[in-house]
């Protein structure tokens, strides 16, 4: 059992005798009122995502998985297929199964995939952080710095990141997986 205040994106606990996956959890503090727990929950089994509010003290059972470590190959469709990097098994897994997980993926990706006791997959656990291609944004501005408002710049996932001015088409940037914001660009350890 655990407390719904120390549940985090990625976490699986079973309800009702549904599996449930955590994919948003935030603490929140009503002007007048209680703290609570403010949740985007998806039932493993249908895909259906729904934004439930818990008493932070409300307990839930937490599901033992088992981990595989993977590597994203490609998708076809809706179904994307991952590898296991020691038996070399493959995996498909559906669209609605990875959810928003989907905007960070890219070819040789390495994440963590989900089983239950009866190897069934519930989904897959990204690293902190990936790097990922700019596709489209606002030409570069000289001079900018980090601290400036920023600007959307769309990656080559198809996801949309608020990075800063001086960002241009084509560089290769550090993003974080639980909130998709920007890191760093990825090169600038070389510089």
């Amino acid at each position: 059992m655990v407390q719904a205040i120390n549940l985090k994106k990625g976490m699986i606990f079973s309800q009702d005798g549904k599996l449930i996956k955590v994919l948003k959890a935030n603490h929140h503090k009503p002007g007048k009122g209680n703290t609570v727990m403010q949740m985007d929950l998806r039932d493993v089994k249908s895909g259906a995502v729904v934004h439930k509010t818990m008493r932070p003290t409300e307990k839930v059972d937490l599901v033992e998985l088992t981990k595989k470590n993977a590597q994203y190959l490609y998708s076809e469709g809706d179904t994307y297929t991952f590898m296991d990097t020691e038996t070399y098994d493959q995996y498909e897994v559906s669209a609605d199964q990875l959810g928003d997980d989907v905007k960070f993926l890219i070819p040789n990706t390495v994440v963590d995939m989900d089983f239950t006791d009866d190897n069934k997959i519930i989904g897959i656990e990204l690293p902190a952080t990936v790097e990922l291609t700019v596709k489209e944004t606002q030409p570069g501005i000289k001079g900018a710095t980090v601290a400036g408002g920023g600007k959307p710049a769309t990656m080559e996932t198809g996801l949309v990141v608020q990075v800063p001015d001086f960002i241009n088409e084509g560089e290769k940037l550090v993003i974080g997986t639980e909130n998709g914001d920007y890191k760093s660009r990825a090169n600038s350890q070389a510089r």
